[in-house]
């Protein structure tokens, strides 16, 4: 038996005897990546239409990001908030010129910004429009995805992140994603905030209506009422803007982005505001230990310039287009919807013809790494430096292995 397969089979079960068991991965053992590509202890190459959710958009191993992280290391790489450091400001800086807003607070892992934008909303709803003590509630979109903290699944729609984890947190209102009548009708005094992704992403990438987020800032605008958007995975280039709320020419009240901000290397994200929200902060009142720390600060600000200086914004919507056209292209019997937006397509299954994991599991026998999402989807989403020919490979790829699913 050849002794890399040997090493493959033992790291699975190695990580199966002593990892809990709340994910299951591809049998893929990967070892290396450079751009979109990935490398197996093997030494079997993978194309990546997956780039971690969002958060490898600018491709594995980028040169002027590693070397970002590597010479920040060199000189300090955490302090904490209680200290001013030189790299902060300047990240920050660019991240309100880019985004419109006036300030931002920054956090690790995206669910801790979705957190954040949940306590500013509250204390805003109580302080700046007046609602009575402990009334203030949210409202959120059924099928949404922002995270995995206990408050956060607690508004979320899908059992399977709910059982088992209650009590919840109350304060939380539902409305049907893409529908402004169901909005309105779930908005009341006590609404202080309305929290949606632009674009649902683990709900399947489901793309709301055109015309739908303009609807939702006049409503906000009407009652009073702020408009947060959830951009970790459409943020930054994703969709082929630099904001997914940018196709629509509206404003949110507040903004989260995270994945793509670490470049690939850390966890970086941001809440980022108005300064009517963020003027609820006071010292004291929020914090984060690894929040704005200076490595994190330093890769973050070249992953924006590495997203500006090489066109990626631009590139995510050309090659986008080409994706989505060659999958709705697709005639075949297995496939109900091709949908997205940018270099971010899901692919909906017909399950009662196949199984969307065995699809993605055919998928990594030759070489393109995917995931699927609620058990018909496929989700799309290469690094945005991805090359033309590396696109069109792993599409012809996934036609093939569907050709072989049709027999």
């Amino acid at each position: 038996m050849d002794i890399r397969r040997t090493l493959a089979t033992e790291a699975i079960a190695r990580e199966a005897a002593v990892a809990a068991h709340n994910y299951h991965p591809l049998p893929v053992v990967l070892q290396s990546g450079r751009g979109e590509w990935l490398t197996d202890v093997d030494g079997k190459r993978y194309l990546d239409m997956m780039s971690a959710y969002s958060a490898v958009s600018h491709g594995h191993a980028h040169p002027r990001l590693v070397r970002a992280l590597t010479e920040q290391a060199q000189r300090v790489s955490v302090t904490s908030r209680a200290y001013h450091t030189d790299t902060l400001a300047p990240f920050l800086e660019k991240l309100v010129q880019l985004t419109g807003l006036d300030r931002a607070l920054p956090a690790s892992g995206g669910a801790e910004s979705v957190e954040t934008a949940i306590k500013a909303a509250r204390r805003w709803g109580y302080r700046i429009k007046g609602i009575a003590k402990d009334r203030a509630e949210i409202v959120v979109a059924r099928g949404n995805f922002h995270g995995r903290t206990t408050t956060i699944i607690g508004f979320s729609t899908e059992a399977a992140y709910r059982d088992g984890f209650g009590p919840f947190t109350p304060g939380f209102r539902h409305f049907e994603f893409g529908d402004a009548d169901s909005l309105a009708a779930a908005i009341d005094d006590n609404t202080c905030a309305v929290l949606i992704e632009p674009i649902q992403g683990e709900a399947g990438i489901i793309v709301p209506p055109d015309g739908f987020l303009r609807a939702a800032r006049r409503l906000c605008d009407e009652r009073k009422v702020l408009l947060i958007l959830d951009e970790i995975q459409s943020g930054l280039g994703r969709t082929g803007r630099w904001f997914a709320f940018q196709h629509e020419g509206i404003r949110p009240d507040g903004l989260i982005l995270g994945k793509a901000l670490g470049g690939g290397l850390l966890p970086v994200s941001c809440f980022v505001a108005t300064e009517e929200l963020m003027s609820v902060f006071d010292p004291g009142s929020h914090g984060s230990t690894f929040g704005g720390n200076p490595l994190a600060a330093a890769v973050a600000l070249e992953a924006l310039q590495v997203i500006e200086d090489e066109g990626l914004v631009v590139r995510s919507a050309v090659l986008g287009a080409h994706l989505l056209q060659r999958l709705q292209a697709v005639d075949s019997p297995l496939i109900r919807a091709a949908r997205g937006r940018g270099l971010w397509v899901g692919v909906d299954l017909d399950p009662a013809r196949v199984s969307a994991r065995a699809v993605v599991e055919r998928m990594a026998e030759h070489g393109v790494l995917s995931k699927e999402t609620h058990d018909t989807v496929i989700r799309f989403a290469p690094p945005l430096t991805i090359a033309r020919a590396s696109l069109d490979y792993g599409i012809d790829v996934f036609v093939e292995v569907l050709r072989r699913f049709e027999r």
